[in-house]
């Protein structure tokens, strides 16, 4: 099955995001983590559309999504919601099904309790809650702040490869197609990254923006959290907090990776398909 690439504009800015299964009346919003694109989401995209209409974006400043004239501003959960929802509005998506990876799924949470509260039936979050572990996002701002850039295409997937192993088992195909959907060029011919450094601003200009229990307790809707076994990011005991207060989360532990789960193994497909067919 082969997507469609569409731009749409939200809120005067405009996103990128790719479409599978255009045909069918159900949606599924799948949005990626902090320093990626929707293509992330390929391959349970590409299954999920069997049955769902699935829609991928790319936040704004990541991918070919444009990047803010106003990052201190924009960068930050309750932007990305408001987008979200003129995203659904445009669209005319009164409902849809939400799978977030990390930052996709914090927007879902944050938008769930504000811009799309009753509009989101079913919400599976992977490797991601109300509460962030400090030394986590301190890791993760370490390299995605700084961005490196490298002469070869094939150095920067080695990079993709060091600083993404924890997202568990990747072929070798699975990591050139990360790489090659992932790299903008620089004016001095070197490769990086495809986002905006600027983004990082979230966390010095949105301090608590990941502060999220308030929120959580809020919900009124069935939520499944995939928590990757070695996760630095999502600790046991939030895990454990997230099935006893608020929606009371069903919690899975995905072995063989950290922060997050690739999302690409038919364990992982049948458990997100099983849990938006409930």
């Amino acid at each position: 099955m082969t997507p469609t690439s569409n731009y749409i504009r939200c809120l005067e800015r405009e996103l990128h995001y790719t479409e599978w299964g255009a045909g069918h009346d159900e949606a599924v919003i799948a949005w990626h983590g902090l320093a990626r694109t929707g293509r992330d989401m390929d391959d349970i995209a590409e299954h999920l559309a069997q049955r769902y209409r699935v829609i991928c974006p790319d936040t704004l400043g990541r991918g070919l999504s444009q990047w803010s004239p106003l990052p201190a501003q924009e960068y930050c959960l309750a932007f990305y919601g408001q987008l979200a929802a003129a995203l659904l509005d445009q669209l005319g998506l009164e409902q849809v099904l939400w799978l977030g990876t990390s930052m996709g799924g914090a927007i879902g949470l944050k938008a769930a309790a504000g811009p799309l509260r009753g509009r989101i039936r079913r919400m599976v979050l992977n490797d991601v809650g109300p509460q962030l572990a400090d030394s986590a996002i301190q890791r993760i701002r370490s390299y995605a702040g700084s961005p490196p850039a490298f002469a070869r295409v094939s150095e920067l997937e080695q990079y993709f490869r060091t600083v993404y192993k924890p997202y568990g088992a990747m072929n070798d195909a699975q990591w050139r197609r990360l790489t090659e959907t992932s790299t903008r060029r620089l004016s001095d011919g070197r490769v990086t990254p495809h986002y905006d450094p600027a983004m990082v601003m979230q966390f010095t200009h949105h301090a608590d923006d990941y502060a999220l229990w308030e929120a959580w307790d809020s919900l009124d809707l069935p939520v499944l959290c995939l928590r990757g076994e070695h996760s630095d990011l999502l600790l046991p005991e939030v895990a454990d907090a997230m099935r006893n207060r608020g929606p009371r989360a069903v919690v899975v532990t995905i072995a063989g990776c950290g922060h997050a789960p690739t999302l690409n193994t038919p364990e992982q497909y049948a458990l997100v398909e099983r849990f938006f067919a409930a």
